[in-house]
């Protein structure tokens, strides 16, 4: 029987999730609810909240976008509201708004085979990607997915 490499069972894992992805609704009220649940240091969370935004900036552009999200009060929570705001991001966190250059965000960290699965997600997209945290900050061990929603050939 052959056994599978630690690569290999971790490319397996951000496909399978990916494929569950497309499975997922996000039900009547839109966007999940922000949790987090992996244990992580600040300087990990400032990492990935830094590498995250620095990806959402290649998706939707400070300049002309205003990220509206209820942070959870974790550590991740704030590295993200922090890291958006120092991109530039005008960032509202608790009002609703109906506006059409809002974009509403939500976001998911969660521990997985010693890493941990990141997932920033939006209506029109999801960014996400695995990191492997360490006590001064956290490295990408896999290539960023993006998930557009929204039909084809649409803005």
């Amino acid at each position: 029987m052959r056994s599978f490499s630690v690569a290999g069972r971790l490319i397996a894992a951000i496909v399978l999730t990916g494929l569950l992805s497309g499975c997922q609704t996000l039900g009547q009220a839109g966007l999940i609810q922000s949790t987090v649940t992996a244990e992580l240091s600040p300087e990990a969370a400032n990492s990935i909240a830094s590498d995250m935004v620095g990806r959402l900036a290649e998706q939707a552009g400070p300049a002309s976008t205003t990220i509206r999200f209820t942070p959870d009060g974790s550590v991740f929570g704030q590295a993200l509201e922090a890291s958006l705001k120092s991109w530039g991001y005008a960032v509202i966190t608790d009002q609703k708004t109906d506006e059409a250059n809002i974009l509403a965000l939500a976001y998911t960290v969660d521990e997985f085979e010693g890493a941990v699965l990141v997932r920033l997600s939006t209506l029109r997209f999801d960014l996400t990607r695995m990191y492997k945290p360490a006590t001064d900050g956290a490295t990408p061990v896999s290539p960023l997915s993006i998930l557009q929603h929204g039909s084809a050939g649409t803005a």
